[in-house]
């Protein structure tokens, strides 16, 4: 089964991916995850990731999409994904579409986390606390929230017309959140 989670920075969407991976076995496929890594590398295209970041900016579509079809292309992990964060953008989406028909995938679910503003500044300095995060700077998360909505409102507009496409409040508690998830995928 492969599954989808998108919402904004804070939404909740690595949470949500950690669970499913452990209950479907699954492997999560977390830009932000591999973006960090990339960083820790410190290679060119890392450094390129520190710079965007820091300008509150999404990473080029070219190197994500990249990073992410090694990942897909593997044949041990077909049908076993969670897309925690990817796609961001439509070329994205589309390039995903591309990734998955030409390895005869397909998505089973959509999750969409609908998070306001207030609930994911809450939620961001919290997270800053707890797991000191360099990407947590508030002014960066602002930007980063503001440039997400914009951004992903065309691929919102994509994904909403799938039948499997779900959109969930994202603003309760997590295990509310995860038993809407657990109702949809009937596993």
């Amino acid at each position: 089964m492969n599954i989808i989670l998108f919402g904004p920075p804070g939404a909740g969407k690595g949470t949500q991916s950690k669970y499913l991976v452990n209950k479907l076995n699954n492997f999560q496929i977390s830009t932000g995850d591999i973006l960090r890594d990339e960083i820790k590398k410190n290679s060119d295209i890392g450094k390129q990731i520190t710079n965007d970041m820091n300008d509150g900016i999404f990473i080029s579509d070219d190197i994500v999409n990249e990073l992410v079809e090694k990942l897909v292309n593997d044949p041990q992990k077909k049908d076993r994904f969670i897309f925690d964060g990817y796609p961001r953008s439509l070329s994205q989406a589309k390039n995903l579409d591309d990734l998955l028909n030409n390895s005869n995938q397909k998505i089973d679910h959509i999750f969409f986390l609908n998070v306001n503003k207030e609930t994911i500044i809450k939620r961001i300095e919290k997270r800053k606390v707890l797991e000191n995060r360099s990407d947590d700077d508030m002014n960066t998360i602002i930007k980063r929230y503001d440039t997400y909505m914009e951004t992903t409102k065309p691929v919102l507009d994509f994904y909403s017309k799938n039948p499997n496409f779900h959109e969930i409040d994202g603003t309760q508690e997590i295990d509310e959140i995860t038993r809407k998830i657990d109702n949809f995928i009937n596993v």
